[in-house]
């Protein structure tokens, strides 16, 4: 055998071998797509929310750690109070002393109070009616000189003043009577307001030292400790929402006139081989985008795509963000109309 046909019988199996490998790969990788389905690949997506206190205090206590489930309501973390209680019993203090305030201006004068005045003004009456009889009787002896003229000076200078003193308790009988003016019963109301406005604020951030779980989910960082000095700006702790649960894939321009909102879609992992979840089309965008470097298909990573958003109906406590996913979408069916969580972005 010639050295030729030597050469050319190991380039021939060499050949075989590189286009049973490449046909191999091709069937490792291609997609298992039946007739009248589209299989899509993504990742197992959620929500987080990024908690913090609505206050400027140090955290006292923190009672959740990470990985823990939460309820929606469940207390997390408590900010120290002693000086929030304080505040805010004297606001409260506050706000009761000037209720009792207005309380005393719209009640007007007690009786007591008016009777007193009236008293006041019987007593300047006569008072001054005993002076000016005074006067006059020195008046007349003045003309038969038988009294100086400082004495007459001041007689009637005294009559005088009984007189403006019985004006003014007068006076001040009719105002008794007429109770408080409607201007200092208004601007009452007013320091009323508030007063019991602050007492709110106090009440509010008394509360707000408090940090609640807005929904169910679970503790994904716990950020900082106990003694640590906080503002609305540091998050305290990461909640992973639980609901909604979805998986997030790409379908390519030629497939995307076959996907509708509502579509029913099957969803299988690696990590629970067999088992299947139930879930819908929720959201298909309007733009395009670049395939994202992190999902695999035979398509080119530089070819335009649409992010869709597939629902998953069950599966929060087994399906972990940045899970890989498959989804698998009957193109053939009827959409739901208005499905459970259809077009949430």
């Amino acid at each position: 055998m010639s050295k030729n046909v030597i050469r050319i019988f190991a380039l021939s199996t060499l050949i075989l071998i590189v286009l049973a490998g490449g046909f191999w790969w091709w069937r490792l990788h291609r997609q298992p797509t039946q007739a009248g389905q589209l299989t899509l690949y993504g990742n197992v997506d959620l929500r987080e929310v990024n908690l913090a206190f609505n206050g400027s205090q140090r955290i006292a206590s923190i009672y959740v750690e990470e990985g823990d489930r939460v309820t929606s309501g469940q207390l997390l973390a408590e900010l120290e109070t002693q000086r929030l209680e304080d505040a805010f019993k004297q606001a409260e203090a506050l706000a009761l002393q000037q209720g009792e305030v207005l309380k005393r201006l719209e009640a007007g004068s007690r009786i007591e109070e008016i009777r007193q005045a009236e008293a006041n003004a019987n007593k300047a009456r006569v008072d001054a009616d005993n002076a000016q009889l005074l006067w006059e009787r020195t008046r007349e002896l003045l003309r038969d000189h038988a009294v100086s003229q400082q004495k007459a000076d001041d007689t009637e200078a005294a009559a005088k003043a009984a007189i403006a003193t019985w004006k003014a308790a007068q006076q001040a009988w009719e105002l008794a009577l007429a109770g408080s003016r409607i201007e200092d019963i208004e601007a009452g109301r007013a320091a009323l307001k508030a007063a019991q406005a602050n007492l709110s604020l106090r009440r509010q951030e008394l509360k707000d030292a408090r940090l609640y779980a807005p929904a169910d989910g679970i503790i994904r960082d716990r950020i900082l400790e106990p003694g640590t000095m906080v503002t609305p700006q540091n998050p305290v702790l990461i909640l992973a929402l639980t609901n909604p649960l979805w998986v997030r894939a790409y379908v390519s321009e030629p497939d995307l006139g076959k996907l509708r909102l509502g579509m029913k879609a099957t969803i299988t992992t690696d990590s629970y081989p067999g088992k299947v979840y139930d879930g819908w089309v929720g959201f298909i965008s309007p733009t395009a985008e670049f395939t994202p470097k992190t999902v695999e298909t035979t398509e080119l990573r530089t070819r335009l795509v649409y992010q869709v958003r597939v629902f998953v109906r069950q599966g929060e406590n087994e399906l972990r963000l940045g899970m890989p996913a498959t989804v698998t979408i009957d193109i053939e069916q009827a959409s739901i109309p208005n499905p459970p969580g259809a077009g949430r972005s």
